[in-house]
């Protein structure tokens, strides 16, 4: 089985994404992790022999406070982020996940209960290949893999109907199949 030490071990060699969290974990943030593509990704790229950030098109970092539910809450900590953030060379996303249920409807065409963590989220991407997020917790990495990391090494991408529908999956699946042509991408179940 495929260890978080080869996942800290691949992530490291993305300069951006370990500046991201070193920076992340400054901002204090309930329940974060950067997550989903710029976390597989980056494996991708290590694994075949490329940059190790090539093609990734942000860094997405998920937090989860449902405290206050309002956009300027999180709009607050957006700004904050670009701050934090912006002389990087990247775009992170920062996104309140306790909140999106408030508009995943009007965005993917589908109804989404609301979250009770950051971890519930993750667990809800359109593959779980991409159900992998990271942390630095005093330092110290933490891993939220519910589906191990077979899969992210062995460049198979595999379909999560938890929630997110058919089109979503194969629009992703499609995208990434040309920057990265040696995935697996296996079929959506019927």
């Amino acid at each position: 089985m495929t260890d978080e030490r080869a996942l800290r071990e691949a992530l490291t060699r993305n300069e951006a994404l370990v500046e991201v969290l070193h920076r992340a974990a400054g901002l204090d943030l309930p329940g974060w992790y950067l997550t989903a593509g710029c976390v597989v990704q980056t494996v991708w790229n290590v694994v075949t022999g490329r940059p190790p950030a090539e093609g990734i098109r942000d860094y997405d970092l998920f937090y989860f406070d449902d405290s206050v539910l309002g956009w300027d809450a999180e709009d607050a900590v957006i700004r904050n982020g670009a701050r934090v953030f912006g002389d990087l060379p990247v775009d992170v996303e920062i996104r309140n996940e306790a909140r999106v249920h408030l508009w995943y409807e009007d965005h993917f065409g589908v109804p989404c209960a609301p979250y009770t963590s950051t971890e519930a989220a993750i667990d809800s991407f359109a593959s779980t290949t991409c159900c992998v997020g990271v942390r630095l917790d005093g330092g110290q990495w933490h891993v939220y893999a519910p589906y191990g990391l077979e899969d992210v090494f062995g460049l198979v991408v595999r379909p999560n109907p938890v929630l997110a529908p058919r089109h979503v999956y194969e629009t992703k699946t499609r995208r990434w199949r040309r920057q990265w042509p040696a995935l697996t991408v296996l079929p959506w179940s019927t």
